[in-house]
């Protein structure tokens, strides 16, 4: 009997070693030079998820902490952790949370990997819109610009040439995805065999004169080109180029050095979509939000234009919600998402950055809390499982 009670207390001794070994051996996995240079759909799955409640320092401008130590209910999230691991909620490749800015828990699964950027999808309408934000702050636009027809702002266009009411797009109706723009399918296809026409400020001219006529019942949320209407906007006011000012204005100064943003047919940077970020660097963008655009002491963003950008300006609860998951009141700001995370009778304005599937970055300011998520298909809404999942492990 007592050979038998030894044996399990070792069995369950080395369990629990083996378990914490995964949790946290401050080894996250890292792509091979290989990996790197293949698509993501051709990185092999991880033999094993890495859970680490205690991220180590990578000397990368992100302070670290410990998860339980520094906020936060060790348990509920290492349960939902292993739940994810489990496929539970389809294919997450990454988990992040800082808390009162320390990152205190760093997770990766299936294709994620610490130095590997991931695919943002629509997030990387959030970076633009922080470029701009950016513009602002160092006087190359003013707040009151918004609230301007967005051709004041472009020099190179034909106005006589325009569809009637384009002088209703103002940049407040494009950073709100607004701007009333129609092409066709079919005259997309004809305007690709010319790409000529598209460079510079010509994708615009060809936007103007071909879409269907601006008026106040076409200027209804939908995601199509504007965008690249903002991107053009950025390269029209900033000194040099976008792509120049977007890398030392803002990824230099965050430090972000691992990332790809692509080109688009006009020459400038892809604004709604195709740039690339590690999991770490999510956490600076979102870490920036929650400073109200402050970095290291440095204002970068204007503060008064964030506040603007993450708030609720375009009713999409009808549409968003899942009020049996605790997600309410969801809304759209300047390329930020809004919703109400409710737990019991508390409910927390979330602000967000959102891509495609779950390339998610999540600011919850009343809770110090910034959560990043990356994914591929199939896979369930990030956004309820925050809800449901993260914020109760930090809240009182």
């Amino acid at each position: 009997m007592k050979n038998t009670a030894g044996l399990l207390l070792i069995t369950l001794l080395i369990i629990t070693y083996s378990c914490s070994a995964q949790q946290s051996d401050g080894s996250a996995p890292e792509a091979t030079a290989a990996e790197t240079t293949r698509s993501f759909r051709d990185i092999p799955y991880l033999r094993e998820a890495i859970i680490d409640p205690a991220p180590a320092d990578r000397k990368d401008g992100i302070p670290v902490g410990e998860l339980g130590v520094d906020g936060g209910d060790k348990s509920l999230i290492l349960t939902l952790a292993q739940e994810i691991a489990g496929n539970k909620y389809g294919n997450f490749d990454s988990f992040l949370i800082a808390h009162k800015g320390k990152l205190i828990f760093e997770s990766y699964y299936k294709r994620g990997r610490i130095n590997l950027p991931h695919a943002q999808a629509s997030a990387t309408k959030s970076y633009t819109s922080l470029a701009l934000g950016r513009a602002i702050q160092m006087g190359y636009l003013t707040m009151a610009d918004l609230d301007k027809p967005l051709v004041n702002f472009l020099k190179d266009l034909d106005p006589t040439k325009f569809v009637a009411g384009v002088e209703k797009i103002t940049l407040h109706k494009a950073l709100t995805m607004r701007s009333g723009i129609d092409i066709s399918t079919e005259q997309r296809e004809e305007f690709e065999k010319n790409p000529n026409q598209l460079n510079g400020q010509g994708q615009v001219q060809t936007f103007f004169e071909h879409s269907t006529p601006i008026t106040e019942a076409s200027q209804v949320f939908a995601y199509k080109d504007d965008p690249r209407l903002v991107m053009q906007v950025i390269e029209a006011v900033v000194p040099g180029s976008a792509k120049d000012f977007i890398k030392n204005e803002l990824l230099d100064k965050l430090g972000i050095t691992n990332y790809a943003w692509e080109t688009d047919s006009n020459g400038l940077p892809r604004s709604g979509s195709t740039t690339s970020m590690t999991s770490r660097d999510m956490i600076k963008w979102g870490t920036l939000a929650i400073n109200k655009g402050k970095w290291n002491g440095e204002q970068l963003v204007s503060a008064a234009f964030l506040a603007k950008a993450t708030s609720k300006i375009v009713d999409q609860s009808e549409e968003y919600d899942d009020t049996t998951k605790g997600v309410s009141g969801t809304a759209y700001g300047y390329f930020w998402w809004q919703a109400d995370f409710s737990v019991g009778d508390k409910t927390y304005l979330s602000k967000s950055a959102r891509g495609g599937s779950g390339q998610n970055i999540y600011v919850i300011e009343a809770l110090d809390l910034v959560v990043v998520t990356t994914t591929h298909r199939p896979v369930e809404n990030s956004v309820a499982v925050t809800a449901t999942r993260v914020l109760p492990a930090f809240i009182k």
